[in-house]
């Protein structure tokens, strides 16, 4: 398969260095001006220091990808679905791998639900410099699916079958918009509070009072998703925050946020993540003051920093 990496940070540098250590053609789109020939790897998934290739121009590519993979941060999606248009149209599939909401969906308005794939992206990277990346954690596989039924399964699992194969563990599944809502659940309830606190994601569990501020930003959640019609794996919040506490935070429990490196240089992806809960409620009149709350203070950080 021949892929296209859109956005070479810290999950897309995972994506390119091991899609080209397992021979794949695979070429990464930076910034214009950057420059990289080597990325070396560490972490959980073994260590070793890969040639890649780069361009900072999409003109200058030779190939016609069969997959680009989008791993730009949410705030940037939409200049980076403008510039790989002409890539869709000749015929590329878009794999969305980003965190929060409304990525999918700004790419199916534009390209259609048949050239659009989901992913659910649940393990962490950390980019140390440019050029190196830090496998941290991995609470679970990649999912990736067709939401909509709109892409040929095979196809689906041919793809998450090669990325396998190069190291990075997925799968496919149908159901993979329900994975993906659960992340976003996660990751409103999580990142921007280990990013105000500067705390890893176990003593955010641990913590009487960020315990009860996490519970109030999933059942405000879970308001929305009512509202909405979107279903989960789990019926109710109480539900989900047995599954949040018990099985998803005990593996990642010294992980921080990738948002408190985000913070820091004053610009996060809230707007996809508690900003989305707060937006989507507004449309529908529903009061959600948690998730208000901690999106004007992850804003009101960004300012200062």
């Amino acid at each position: 398969m021949k892929f296209l990496v859109v956005g070479v940070g810290a999950v897309g540098s995972v994506f390119l260095s091991f899609l080209s250590r397992a021979k794949h053609q695979a070429i990464g789109l930076v910034k214009p001006g950057r420059h990289l020939e080597r990325i070396k790897v560490e972490g959980i998934w073994g260590e070793f220091d890969q040639e890649v290739m780069v361009v900072d121009d999409i003109s200058r590519l030779d190939y016609l990808p069969d997959v680009i993979i989008v791993s730009v941060k949410s705030y940037d999606t939409e200049s980076a679905l403008k510039e790989v248009s002409r890539l869709v149209e000749k015929g590329s599939y878009l794999l969305m791998a980003q965190n929060g909401y409304g990525n999918y969906e700004k790419a199916i308005n534009l390209f259609g639900k048949d050239r659009v794939i989901l992913s659910r992206i649940i393990f962490g990277a950390k980019l140390l410099e440019w050029g190196r990346v830090r496998v941290t954690v991995c609470a679970d596989h990649v999912v990736l699916g067709s939401p909509y039924s709109s892409i040929d399964e095979a196809f689906l699992r041919r793809l998450a079958d090669t990325l396998n194969a190069s190291g990075i563990p997925t799968r496919y599944d149908r159901d993979v918009y329900k994975y993906l809502w659960d992340k976003i659940l996660y990751n409103c309830a999580l990142n921007p509070l280990g990013a105000l606190l500067e705390a890893k994601y176990g003593q955010l569990a641990e913590n009487p009072h960020t315990r009860e501020i996490m519970d109030s930003i999933i059942d405000e959640a879970y308001e929305v998703l009512k509202a909405y019609k979107i279903q989960t794996f789990y019926a109710s919040p109480q539900e989900y925050r047995k599954h949040f506490y018990q099985e998803l935070i005990p593996p990642t429990a010294e992980h921080y946020p990738s948002m408190l490196e985000d913070i820091r240089r004053g610009k996060t992806e809230i707007d996809a993540l508690n900003g989305s809960i707060v937006s989507l409620a507004r449309e529908v009149g529903i009061k959600t003051p948690v998730n208000q709350a901690i999106t004007a203070m992850i804003k009101a950080k960004e300012s200062i920093m």
